[in-house]
């Protein structure tokens, strides 16, 4: 080959996006730390450093919160709670009304736990009823898209079982905010943007549309932003709390009156009465029925390095599937964001989300989760095996798990289905204007993170969720619900463990990511947005472990994304062959990429607003990271 030529292989085969240059990493990058002398990559944002604590979510506020809780004594998992409570309070896409999810490293035991705070379906939700509206799917907005409210007695149940402090504590800065905060002009905008849309519900026209009449009718940036029946909710779960204390109850037992009064006393009825007045489902029992559930998260072991995500009450395990398969690839050598790595990481994820989309339903409801085969290696060297280097598989679907897992697909007949449904996916050009808006919405919007950690050797991972705007608000209780309704399927030959049924949990996005090396807590990430989450969490964790990025480095890094899978939202549509590529990929990995069959297109910023914490192996001291996509901060002590 002549020289020319094998200098623009070697580029074509390193090729590094956006800003950062990466170091070679060493030959055994299990052992890496960022503490190994070489010349650190320039980032956007700073690299966060910390020795005795560190919190990091989506808004800067919210953060402060957390350095708070700290500095008030608490541990990581008190500074998580509060950072959840103030980024729901600030509309940081979500509210009170939608559902908190964890995962949690416990020093004592020296385990990985998993917080399920998810809301169920309401009473009525059947797939007949919403047939019977002329829908295809739940909706997307309104009280009929709203599950019961999670993220209240999720932090609860965390505080409950792990944290340190009380709930009047952890709740102070939330309820300062919700008596007035200068909003940011990220959120501001957005309520600007969907103000008609919540003119339809009385309660969210009061409290988002503070200037009705006027050219702008949302508030404007660094305006003092006012809930007030969201603080008086507030103040009533501190005031169970501290009722119960003076009665002489134990810290558990107070934590759980403010639950008690929240999901069956006079909030919940309040609640209720709001979400009936306009047109919704939950009911009183609904609501004392739900409870928040810990649980034994899923994981495996990729080079060494335990990675855990939640149950396939999430798209979680889709990124444990993805790294199975990728295990049967040497994808270190194939260079980062390389055409060969970025086709192979699509085709993996590809694989393991047309699973997702068949297999993933809420296992507390029949039928079983085939999740011992999905999660197999053997399963995923299968897969991987299907995977050709010369093409993009647009028609690529769900597998056949049950062998790995001793048994026989009750649902074979319905597999070729899914293949033609990959094929027959609508295309970019047939969306209109406000379709595609939605379908990309569905990918990229939505949630908020929140990692903590300290030096008692709490490491914390949530990705709390749902409520966000445009939201109904119930009653006077100030709290705006979720949406989370939209998940579900109606029809069981399309995903026959995720159809909509009273008390079920719809499989959801939101995934919060925990890693261990050697036994050891390593790595808390997670990322704002919805079926790109995996997505940009899969190429975060590879940059780090097989390119030997700092969090901060990995966390702005160029990731690509893909459209092929099954949206989670609205319409549930797909786009076989869409990728969004940075815009300074070099042109010779993107001719190769559309020779592939790709139908690539340009973002400057892609990887995601990713937030991350790392422990430093070699000195325990925290490394963390906060992309610079979106508003997300951190602060470190």
């Amino acid at each position: 080959m002549p020289a020319f030529r094998q200098s623009i292989a070697a580029l074509a085969a390193t090729s590094i996006c956006l800003m950062s240059t990466v170091a070679t990493p060493p030959a055994d990058a299990q052992t890496y730390s960022p503490t190994v002398a070489r010349s650190l990559a320039k980032t956007q944002k700073p690299p966060l450093h910390g020795q005795h604590w560190m919190a990091i979510t989506g808004k800067p506020l919210g953060a402060t919160a957390g350095a708070k809780i700290f500095a008030r004594g608490g541990n990581a998992v008190d500074a998580a709670c509060a950072m959840i409570a103030a980024t729901s309070t600030m509309w940081d896409v979500l509210h009170w009304g939608g559902e908190t999810q964890a995962l949690i490293y416990d020093p004592r035991t020296k385990q990985v736990i998993a917080i399920n705070g998810l809301g169920m379906a309401p009473t009525g939700a059947t797939p007949e009823f919403f047939k019977g509206k002329g829908l295809k799917y739940p909706p997307a907005y309104g009280p009929l898209a709203a599950v019961t409210p999670g993220t209240p007695g999720g932090i609860i149940l965390m505080l409950q079982e792990y944290g340190t402090l009380s709930l009047a504590e952890v709740l102070a800065p939330a309820i300062e905010l919700a008596d007035g905060y200068p909003i940011d002009g990220e959120t501001a905008d957005l309520i600007e943007r969907w103000r008609e849309k919540l003119k339809e519900w009385p309660y969210s026209k009061q409290v988002m549309l503070p200037h009705l009449g006027s050219a702008r009718e949302a508030p404007r940036a660094g305006e003092i932003f006012r809930q007030p029946d969201l603080a008086a909710t507030l103040r009533k779960m501190v005031e169970a709390e501290k009722q119960a204390l003076a009665a002489g109850k134990s810290r558990k037992e107070a934590l759980q009156a403010a639950y008690d009064r929240f999901y069956r006393g006079d909030i919940a009825q309040e609640f209720v009465r709001g979400v009936q007045e306009q047109g919704g489902l939950i009911t009183l029992d609904d609501l004392a029925q739900w409870q928040p559930r810990i649980e034994q998260p899923l994981s495996t072991n990729y080079h060494g390095v335990e990675v855990y995500k939640l149950d396939v009450w999430t798209q979680g395990p889709a990124l444990l599937q993805s790294l199975n398969i990728l295990e049967n690839f040497d994808v270190r050598a194939m260079g980062y964001n390389s055409a060969n790595y970025i086709h192979t990481v699509y085709q993996a994820m590809n694989l393991a989300f047309a699973d997702r989309d068949f297999y993933y339903g809420d296992p507390y409801f029949p039928p079983a989760e085939p999740t011992q085969g999905l999660l197999s290696k053997e399963y995923a060297k299968q897969r991987a095996a299907t995977i050709r280097m010369d093409r993009n598989d647009a028609s690529a679907g769900p597998g056949d798990p049950y062998p790995f897992q001793g048994g026989k697909n009750p649902y074979a007949g319905q597999l070729q289905q899914q293949r033609k449904t990959a094929l027959n996916a609508l295309d970019k050009s047939e969306l209109t204007a406000r379709q595609l808006a939605d379908f990309e919405a569905g990918f990229k919007s939505g949630t908020t993170t929140v990692v903590a950690a300290d030096a008692g050797g709490w490491l914390v991972a949530v990705t709390p969720s749902g409520g966000w705007v445009p939201a109904t608000i119930a009653g006077r209780t100030g709290i705006g619900l979720s949406q989370r309704m939209q998940s579900f399927v109606l029809d069981p030959a399309e995903n026959p463990f995720n159809v909509v049924a009273p008390g079920k949990r719809p499989r959801v996005t939101l995934t919060p990511s925990l890693a261990l090396k050697s036994g050891k807590p390593w790595l808390a990430f997670g990322v704002q947005g919805g079926d790109s989450q995996d997505q940009n969490l899969l190429q975060f964790f590879l940059n780090v472990q097989e390119f030997g990025m700092t969090p901060q480095e990995a966390a702005e890094a160029a990731n690509f994304n893909s459209y092929q899978m099954q949206a989670s939202f609205d319409q549930h549509a797909s786009q076989p062959g869409r990728i969004v590529l940075n815009s300074s990929m070099p042109q010779w990995v993107t001719r190769e990429l559309i020779g592939r069959g790709y139908k690539p297109e340009f973002e400057a910023r892609t990887s995601g607003p990713i937030n991350a914490i790392m422990i430093d192996p070699e000195n325990g001291t925290f490394w963390g990271g906060s992309s610079n996509h979106g508003e997300d901060y951190g602060i470190g002590w």
